[in-house]
């Protein structure tokens, strides 16, 4: 059966997404990633130019879905909202952790990965501004720092696993909340 483009490439990120969630980057290679995805190494190259730009694809979409599994994060108090997201995010880093190690380590320097990094990072910070009920700049630069914060904490604690997930979600949680200089119970 024949797929339109559009089809073909989402095949193309899935088969790559799988690949990349599995093996780590360097170990990926363009070739099992057509011959998983049945087709020829030259379509391969038409949607993607590089193994780069694949993984920039994979990492995009990765991005964008963990955007929509935080989107709710209840009616409780902010502590509790940001332990909802934090347990969100750490279950997403602890499942794919190739590629958040690649997007962290291998390709962190890569600016079509930074670009997908970055745009993530300011929807994160809209959403904990707007929950928050802060607007000023000093908080916006605050909560901007605070997501660096915890994607190196995750990258840590994937890398080493010296601390369990339940410590770094309850640090983070309490380092945001003293970065806007809130009471965890207050709010």
């Amino acid at each position: 059966m024949r797929l339109t483009p559009e089809s073909r490439r989402f095949q193309l990120i899935d088969v790559g997404a799988s690949l990349f969630a599995a093996k780590l980057y360097d170990d990926v290679l363009m070739e099992e990633v057509a011959t998983r995805a049945g087709v020829s190494r030259a379509l391969l190259y038409r949607h993607f130019s590089s193994k780069r730009d694949l993984f920039a694809a994979v990492h995009e979409r990765a991005t964008a879905q963990l955007l929509t599994e935080v989107e709710d994060l209840g009616t409780g108090s902010l502590a509790d909202q940001i332990a909802v997201g934090l347990d969100a995010h750490v279950d997403y880093f602890q499942a794919n952790r190739n590629v958040v190690l690649a997007a962290n380590r291998v390709l962190a320097n890569d600016p079509v990965v930074q670009a997908v990094t970055t745009g993530g990072f300011a929807a994160l910070q809209r959403r904990l501004l707007d929950a928050a009920g802060v607007t000023n700049p000093l908080a916006a630069a605050a909560v901007l720092a605070w997501l660096e914060f915890v994607r190196v904490m995750c990258v840590e604690w994937l890398e080493r696993q010296a601390f369990d997930r339940v410590e770094l979600r309850d640090l983070c949680v309490r380092a945001l909340m003293g970065a806007l200089d809130l009471d965890p119970a207050d709010r």
